[in-house]
């Protein structure tokens, strides 16, 4: 139907390397979001991520509204500019950007909701660890920011944020911090980006290792009264939204007998977060990327029979 390029220039030659290759841009601004669909104003949200080589267009780090029926670009909103990055370009390198940027991406999908104020907003979650209310009406005009992390490579809002219907949950992931970095998980009003409380990470009694550290990075889940997070340390945990306290958790990084069969355990829980649907909650488990730890389930839970609301 539509084919909209995130960077609408054409690559050309740029520079040369001191070893006589030659280099193209521009290039990156991948969109690595799921889309975000607004029916009343026939509009798809877009977050994308860093630029790749030199030089930097504004699209890169920003988030795009596109015409649902056309694709038509209708505006972008660029919160980090000249952000060009490229994974082992943090030494100097011939193939390199010359000036590294901090890789802050949009790997959040934004998130559409209507504050108790009235006002529609986006919220959208960065890699530099803010997160930021744009108004959809002012072509993604700034209305708050709220600083949830430290930021950088693996690090700030990674996968996804959840909200309801008067604040918005933002996990934190700066998953190369040291393992006892605060990280948690924060609620924000969505009128106004002022905090409402901070859960820390827990404290952890393991000694180390893959899957020691705190990190919420992958995306969370909210229902009326909670919001469901998985962390790297292999814990998925329910927290009040009223407090932010801990009410269940349950640690996933054990073996585990299977329906199928199958020899299998689970590890640290990143990238994909868990769904709720019929009254159970399921949620991978299993991640040796970065500083995760590997594993192979699907868990699916269900309320104790008997259990008080």
């Amino acid at each position: 139907i539509w084919h909209t390029y995130a960077i609408a220039d054409a690559p050309r030659p740029t520079r040369k390397t001191s070893t006589g290759t030659q280099l193209w841009g521009p290039s990156g601004a991948a969109i690595w979001t799921a889309p975000t669909i607004d029916l009343a104003r026939r509009a798809v949200y877009v977050g994308t991520g860093n630029a790749y080589s030199e030089p930097a267009t504004t699209t890169s780090d920003a988030i795009l509204a596109l015409d649902m029926d056309t694709g038509k670009l209708r505006w972008s909103r660029q919160i980090t500019p000249n952000d060009v990055f490229v994974v082992n370009c943090r030494d100097k390198n011939p193939n390199c950007p010359e000036a590294v940027g901090p890789d802050f991406d949009f790997g959040s999908s934004p998130i559409l909701r209507q504050a108790p104020n009235g006002r529609a907003l986006l919220v959208v979650g960065q890699k530099s660890g803010v997160a930021y209310g744009l108004d959809p009406d002012k072509q993604g005009a700034l209305l708050w920011q709220f600083r949830a992390g430290k930021g950088g490579l693996l690090g700030g809002i990674e996968w996804g944020m959840a909200a309801d219907e008067e604040n918005v949950y933002i996990p934190v992931s700066d998953l190369l911090d040291p393992a006892d970095a605060p990280r948690g998980l924060f609620a924000v009003r969505l009128a106004t980006g002022e905090q409402v409380w901070h859960a820390p990470a827990p404290s952890l009694n393991c000694a180390g290792g893959r899957g020691c550290v705190g990190s919420q990075s992958a995306a969370i889940t909210a229902i009326p009264g909670i919001v469901f997070a998985g962390s790297v340390d292999g814990h998925i945990r329910a927290y009040s939204t009223r407090d932010g306290r801990v009410v269940w958790s349950f640690d996933t990084a054990r073996e585990f007998d299977t329906v199928n069969r199958v020899k299998a355990n689970g590890g640290s829980i990143d990238a994909a977060g868990p769904v709720v649907a019929d009254g159970m909650l399921l949620t991978n488990s299993g991640y040796g990327q970065w500083r995760g730890k590997p594993g192979n389930v699907l868990l699916a839970f269900e309320v104790e029979r008997g259990a008080s609301s």
